[in-house]
């Protein structure tokens, strides 16, 4: 049937259309197909991201790869065939999981799997029922206020816990971890945790170490055979008590909020701002109760592997690119004047330089390694048949220091997305780091926002350094890829 397909496929306009067995593919055993390369240390799971450059380099635009009993991955590195695979998508894009790990454990604890874990029509039904309310920007800048008094309290966090310490916080991703949490406790549940500077940092401290252990655990787990399904290994044992530290501390919010939206709308004493998050979700005829708590859940835990990581590597770029930063806090400057006015969306708007740093710094520090996509029929990437139902990984990050696309690849410039720039027409799907069309990340507005609005906050306040003499940052692929080590950052009040 696949021989059929494929000379039908080569009577059309296309030269030299190779078979999908003449992929180029690392060595292969029966059953494991290339996991040994990973358990004999010949790749680093932990340097993932330099295993996706190698075999690039090594095999070419299109790349077969079977780790442990797993269905095969093919990786497709050319911007012109990641073009192909989103045009050729339909309203219903089908994914294979970020995690197939966390998605067993939703199935086993009947948690509703989220918009990341599901395909056909049960994600659309969330998604149409999410959609109006985190993926339209007038909606996000509803909680824009919210997002900002919580960032505000972050900035006096820095000027408390720095002031011994010479303006270096110590632990700077547990902190902008429990800023993260705080600002979506705000918005999902109406509610200041105290997380991030009231008597709950505990807590806020053991749900940002719960989701480390997740996301570094669950990498781990990805290049491993599954033995954990017939033995409770200690990886697996550890990865399973934190994601119950997750699920019960946020289950146990939604479940208060929800009592509390119930009293009010029995008294008729609910105001227009309260509950916005929870109240607009639960009017959606096609969202159960229990589907809010998962898209709650998600939008509560996710910046900690997204928005934490990005906004730390940002915090990097301008610490170690004085010029870049200096100009950054002149556009700012100009932007608000010399009042101290509270933000709103035409400020935001009005901060170009400030996106395009953003824009820069997915550029040379990614947080993710792939786009991942099941395509519905065959493809032709690269002359290489690919058939239906193939698990994609869309690996664009081998070419973002490349001097084919961008000038001067290694140089941070964020003068390069600004209009009218000579990488401003760089192809158009090579640096989407929230994906494209119909599966973009649902979070995606929240964590602009975010990042928009701390970035302000902190450039406002203070004055970034580096020390001339530490080591500069590096990788480590825990499922998403975060910084190596504790960025040692001095946080210099203006």
């Amino acid at each position: 049937m696949r021989n059929r397909i494929f000379r039908s496929i080569c009577t059309e306009a296309v030269d030299h259309v190779r078979p999908f067995e003449s992929i180029p593919r690392p060595v292969q055993l029966p059953f494991i197909g290339n996991w040994h390369l990973y358990k004999l240390g010949v790749y680093n799971p932990r340097k993932y991201h330099q295993v996706l450059i190698d075999l690039y380099k090594k095999y070419g635009p299109v790349v077969y790869e079977k780790v442990g009993l797993d269905e095969p991955i093919i990786h497709v590195f050319e911007p012109e065939d990641v073009q192909t695979v989103y045009r050729n998508e339909d309203k219903v894009p089908q994914i294979f999981p970020l995690s197939k790990f966390a998605r067993d454990y939703r199935q086993r604890e009947d948690f509703s799997l989220g918009l990341g874990n599901t395909n056909g029509d049960e994600w659309y039904r969330l998604k149409n029922g999410m959609r109006h309310l985190m993926l339209k920007t007038n909606s996000v800048q509803r909680f824009l206020k919210e997002t900002e008094k919580v960032t505000d309290d972050l900035v006096e966090v820095i000027k408390r816990d720095g002031a011994d310490n010479e303006g270096r916080i110590v632990d700077l991703r547990q902190l902008i971890g429990r800023w993260s949490q705080e600002v979506a406790g705000q918005i999902c549940f109406d509610k200041r945790l105290g997380y991030l500077c009231g008597n709950n940092e505990d807590l806020g401290r053991k749900i940002v170490k719960a989701n480390e252990i997740v996301f570094s655990l669950g990498a781990l787990l990805k290049f491993s055979l599954p033995f954990y399904n017939f033995i409770k290994t200690p990886k697996y044992t550890k990865i399973v008590e934190s994601e119950h530290i997750l699920h019960k501390t946020v289950v146990q919010y939604v479940d208060e909020a929800f009592s509390k939206i119930d009293q009010l709308l029995e008294t008729d004493s609910i105001k227009d701002d309260q509950y916005t998050f929870l109240i607009t979700l639960l009017q959606k005829d096609e969202l159960s109760r229990k589907d809010v708590v998962t898209l709650t859940i998600s939008l509560f835990v996710d910046g900690l592997s997204t928005t934490v990581p990005v906004l730390m590597n940002n915090l990097y770029s301008l610490a170690t690119n004085p010029q870049v930063q200096e100009k950054a806090y002149e556009e700012i400057c100009k932007v608000t004047g010399d009042n101290d006015q509270n933000l709103d969306a035409g400020v935001l708007n009005q901060l170009t330089y400030l996106k395009a740093i953003i824009k820069e710094t997915f550029r040379m520090y990614p947080n993710g390694t792939e786009v991942a996509r099941i395509n519905k029929k065959p493809l032709i990437l690269s002359n290489y048949y690919i058939p239906a139902e193939s698990n994609l990984s869309m690996n664009l990050l081998v070419h973002y220091k490349s001097p084919k696309y961008f000038s001067d690849p290694e140089v941070f410039k964020p003068e390069r997305w600004l209009k009218g720039s000579e990488d401003s027409h760089v192809h158009p799907y090579l640096l989407k780091p929230f994906g494209v069309g119909a599966r973009t990340c649902a979070g995606r507005k929240f964590a602009e926002q975010d990042l928009q609005v701390s970035l302000f906050k902190i450039l406002k306040n203070f004055k970034l350094v580096y020390p001339p003499n530490a080591p500069g940052i590096g990788f480590v692929f825990d499922t998403l890829l975060f910084p190596d080590k504790d960025l040692p950052i001095r946080f210099l009040p203006r």
